[in-house]
């Protein structure tokens, strides 16, 4: 049986060390790419002093833009997180596979509230104008407009099939977008406008008062807030499934489930320019506060920037050494177990650390104390040495109970075969 079926884990990428395999970081290198995820990264959240993000791996991690560390990792759901909204105060939502949405306060380690109702998947989230209200689209074929106060639902029906998109209007109104091909206008009470638009839609998005819905036939569709289609642009030959606004309004990031990102020029309805490297496809986009750069959550595991006016990459493509060591234990049965944790972690001297240490002659050495990267005050004063040995416990027992106050998340090995394979193949190619 292969290593990953024989591990007890809480994440759904084996060995993807969200924040440090031997602890985790409060700062590094200002302004990296974000790297902690153990799986493609499903939402983006923007916010001046923040970012949030999720993804395939069932957390949430919320960052330091500054310094391009994390700041918290939360851990609640039991499946792939789809969607983020951001909450008055600071506060985040939220939400996806396991069909529930949480509510985080700026500072929670746990959700404050968890709202349940969905019978399916939640694809989306979304805020209301006036801060009270959070609707959520779902593959029940149901949208919720979500009482922020007392937790009840108002229940939206209608679809027929999976909704994949929600968005609130200036004026309180809310659309909903799904597989069924039509975009719908909720008013608070009575019948909604329906727009029957044939083709299954992925995304929605509100430009400069416009309504924007990516399609699955790769069509960008503008449409005035009555419900009439104002403009449509071809953007891919597969389907678009994620769409960011700038803070001005006037330009459009849209990414296809293969393939680049095109950003859009709102106003003359043109393609600006394609954005294409190594981190696509793309699941999820957000612009910064400042406009000036697009943040792209790619199947790479990464959070990767990319400068607008330009389309180059914020920072240079990382050195590939780590990789040049893989291949040399390509043989090595601990070798594809340390794959999956190299969007975290690097085994050479020139890679540096990454959103966790180096392992770079980690044998022999203290606990917390690799050059260059700030760890958790919990680990300072923790009288370990990393040798086989302790790597091997760290694994048997798990890292919440051999290094308390760690946020790498729970892993364990139940495997000693296993667990000498990764400790074997650490103690040679890290050297």
């Amino acid at each position: 049986m292969p290593f990953r079926a024989r591990c007890l884990i809480v994440v759904l990428a084996v060995g993807a060390f969200v924040l440090g395999l031997f602890g985790a970081g409060a700062g590094s290198v200002a302004a990296r790419d974000l790297r902690g995820h153990g799986g493609p990264v499903r939402a983006i959240l923007v916010s001046p002093g923040e970012i949030a993000t999720a993804g395939f791996d069932t957390h949430v991690i919320r960052w330091d833009p500054a310094r391009g560390t994390a700041r918290d990792v939360l851990r609640f759901h039991d499946g792939v997180v789809n969607a983020l909204a951001a909450l008055p105060g600071g506060g985040i939502a939220s939400a996806g596979e396991d069909r529930r949405i949480a509510l985080w306060n700026s500072d929670a380690a746990a959700p404050v509230r968890v709202l349940e109702g969905h019978e399916a998947p939640i694809a989306a989230l979304a805020l209301a104008p006036d801060g009270a209200s959070l609707a959520s689209a779902g593959w029940d074929g149901t949208a919720r407009i979500w009482d922020l106060a007392t937790g009840r639902a108002r229940v939206i029906e209608g679809h027929r099939g999976q909704v994949n998109a929600v968005l609130f209007l200036p004026d309180g109104r809310l659309a909903t977008a799904g597989y069924d091909g039509t975009l719908r206008l909720h008013p608070s009470a009575g019948a909604p406008t329906i727009l029957e638009l044939g083709v299954p839609l992925n995304a929605l998005a509100l430009a400069g008062g416009e309504i924007v819905a990516a399609g699955a036939d790769g069509m960008l569709r503008f449409i005035d807030q009555t419900g009439r289609v104002a403009a449509g642009i071809e953007i891919a030959e597969t389907p678009i499934v994620a769409l960011a606004v700038s803070p001005d309004g006037g330009m459009i990031a849209a990414a296809g489930f293969r393939g680049a990102l095109a950003i859009i020029d709102r106003h003359s309805r043109g393609i600006v320019r394609r954005l294409a490297g190594p981190a696509f496809p793309v699941w999820s986009l957000a612009f910064s506060p400042d406009g000036a750069e697009i943040l792209t959550g790619g199947a790479d595991r990464l959070v990767r920037r990319w400068t607008l006016a330009t389309g180059e990459p914020v920072n240079p493509i990382l050195a590939e050494a780590t990789e040049a060591r893989l291949q040399a234990f390509a043989d090595h049965p601990g070798a594809e177990v340390f794959r999956a944790c190299i969007a975290c972690h690097t085994l050479s001297e020139d890679d540096g650390n990454r959103a966790g240490p180096s392992l770079h002659r980690i044998m022999g050495r203290r606990i917390a104390t690799a050059p260059g990267y700030a760890f958790s005050p919990a680990l300072t004063g923790m009288d370990i040495v990393w040798t086989r040995e302790t790597v091997a416990r760290l694994f048997e027992i798990g890292p919440n109970a051999y290094t308390p106050g760690t946020k790498m998340p729970e892993q364990i090995i139940t495997g000693a075969a296993d667990r000498e394979a990764l400790v074997d193949f650490l103690d040679k190619a890290s050297r």
